[in-house]
């Protein structure tokens, strides 16, 4: 069977300052990748979360900050939806602006996703995260509104969810996008909008895990 978290190990090379994902297909990369440490394999990791950097640190692989490196070599992360040309939604796990920060600064951006994700055009699984800063929450979902979507704060055991930034989102109704990059560039303009869970032209490698079957694809960026 062929495991695509296997085969993004198999991309890391030896002293790579690798992007670290959240969500369970990065999870199962960092759980690869972590036992590559443990035989030997030279790497440091930058998370994209809380979560990942104690399950890096519980699993012996070493971190860093941007403080300490010129530039990451490869992130590794999952993404909520994918379209025919590579770009992602991203966020249902929260962690959509350092995921965002990471893959940026990174030199390659490797995408792992369960065949379920594809989807004809982004939006098509109905929500678009949103991280907004608490101080314009109310503004922001009225401007969002506005264009045309239903903004939703998102809420964790009946209190507003908080991402690792300290920020609230909000995840817009919405359906298939005819225009995901001029979308993004709207919510974007919005005064206090931290982030999208739109990822245009970040991906340079998408893996597709279908059942027992792994399939690698090009990605928008690449």
């Amino acid at each position: 069977m062929a495991d695509i978290s296997e085969l993004a190990v198999d991309l890391i090379a030896a002293d790579s300052v690798v992007g670290l994902g959240t969500g369970r297909a990065a999870t199962a990369f960092i759980h690869a990748l972590g036992a590559r440490v443990r035989a030997g394999l030279p790497v440091r990791g930058i998370p994209t979360s809380d979560a990942s950097a104690a399950l890096a640190a519980q699993l012996g692989i070493p971190l860093v900050t941007f403080d300490d490196v010129d530039a990451i070599d490869v992130c590794v992360d999952g993404a909520d939806e994918v379209d025919p040309a590579g770009d992602l939604i991203k966020g249902y796990g929260g962690a959509l602006l350092r995921e965002k920060i990471v893959a940026a600064f990174s030199r390659k951006l490797v995408i792992l996703v369960g065949s379920e994700k594809l989807v004809p055009a982004l939006g098509a699984r109905g929500i678009l995260p949103v991280e907004v800063v608490p101080f314009a929450i109310t503004p922001a979902r009225r401007q969002i509104a506005a264009l045309g979507f239903d903004p939703v704060q998102r809420a964790k055991d009946g209190k507003p969810y908080l991402t690792d930034n300290g920020n609230f989102i909000l995840d817009c109704k919405t359906g298939p996008l005819k225009d995901a990059a001029a979308t993004d560039r709207a919510l974007h303009a919005v005064p206090g909008v931290a982030g999208t869970g739109l990822f245009i032209r970040r991906a340079h490698t998408v893996m597709v895990q279908d059942g027992a079957n792994a399939e690698v694809r090009r990605g928008s960026a690449a």
